[in-house]
C-alpha cells in the first residue's frame, strides 16, 4: 500500500516538474515580462527626417531623427500627445512642433533639431475663451515656412513666431531699444537692455496675434515688424500634412 502511495507521489512530482517546464520554456525559472514599449513614426517632414512616438495610447516620448545630420534628439521627455489637425513643416533649421495642448505652448528647435525649447502662444480675443492662448477645437492648421510658424485659428487670425533673426540693437554689446508710451496724457521713456554675452537667441519663441502687437513691448523689436499677413504658400512639400498614429500598437 505504501510503495503504491509512494508510485502516486512520484508520477505527481514528475507531471509538476513537466508542466512547470513547459511555462517558463524548459528555463527553469517563471517571471512575467513588461511589454515593450512601442515607438511609431508620427510624422514625416521628407525622406530623412521624422518624429517618433514611444508609449501606448499614442502618447509618451517624442524624439526627433534627421539621418542625414545624424541627429536624435528627445523632444519631449512624456506625456506627449500628437496634434490632429493639418500641419506642414516646410522648414529645416526651425522646426515646430504642436502638440495636444496649445496652451503648453510649441516645441521649438531653432538648431535642426539639436536641441528644443517651449514657445508660448499669447492671445487675447474675442473669439476664444479669454485665455492666453487659443482653444484647441479652435485651431485650424500649423505652418512652418522661411523658418517661421503660423497658427491658423478658425476665424481667419494668425499668431506667428517672429522673423527668423534677432534685433541687432538686443544682440551683446548693442545699444538696446529706446521706446516711450503714453500713460495718462504724459510720454515716459523705456529703454530695453542688449541681451547679456552668451544669452540665448530668442528670436522664433514667441507667437503672436499680429493684432494685439501694439499691447505689446514686442512691437519695438525689428523681427515683430513687417509680418505677413497671411500665412505664405509652401511649394514643393515632401512630408506629411498630418501626424498620425496607432492608438492600438503594442496593445
Amino acid at each position: 500500500m505504501l510503495m503504491r502511495k509512494s508510485g502516486r507521489v512520484w508520477l505527481l512530482a514528475i507531471s509538476l516538474s513537466l508542466s512547470l517546464s513547459l511555462l517558463t520554456g524548459c528555463t527553469g525559472t517563471f517571471s512575467l515580462k513588461k511589454p515593450q514599449k512601442p515607438v511609431q513614426v508620427v510624422y514625416r517632414f521628407d525622406d530623412h527626417r521624422w518624429l517618433e512616438l514611444k508609449g501606448f495610447n499614442c502618447e509618451g516620448e517624442l524624439w526627433f531623427v534627421d539621418q542625414k545630420r545624424g541627429i536624435r534628439s528627445q523632444a519631449m521627455s512624456q506625456f506627449y500627445r500628437i496634434f490632429t489637425k493639418p500641419y506642414i513643416n516646410a522648414s529645416e533649421r526651425y522646426i515646430a512642433v504642436p502638440g495636444w495642448s496649445i496652451s503648453a505652448g510649441v516645441l521649438v528647435s531653432k538648431d535642426y533639431g539639436r536641441t528644443w525649447n517651449r514657445a508660448p502662444v499669447n492671445f487675447k480675443g474675442e473669439e476664444d475663451d479669454g485665455s492666453d492662448s487659443p482653444a484647441y477645437d479652435n485651431i485650424k492648421s500649423l505652418t512652418v515656412v522661411n523658418d517661421q510658424g503660423f497658427l491658423l485659428i478658425n476665424q481667419g487670425h494668425i499668431y506667428m513666431s517672429s522673423l527668423p533673426f534677432d534685433d541687432p540693437r538686443l544682440e551683446p554689446g548693442g545699444p538696446g531699444i529706446d521706446y516711450t508710451i503714453t500713460f495718462r496724457g504724459r510720454e515716459i521713456a523705456h529703454h530695453i537692455n542688449a541681451v547679456r554675452p552668451g544669452a540665448r537667441s530668442t528670436w522664433g519663441l514667441n507667437y503672436i496675434d499680429p493684432r494685439i502687437l501694439h499691447r505689446l513691448v514686442d512691437q519695438y523689436y525689428t523681427n515683430f515688424q513687417n509680418l505677413p499677413d497671411k500665412v505664405p504658400e509652401v511649394k514643393n512639400y515632401r512630408g506629411w500634412t498630418k501626424m498620425q498614429c496607432d492608438l492600438n500598437a503594442g496593445l
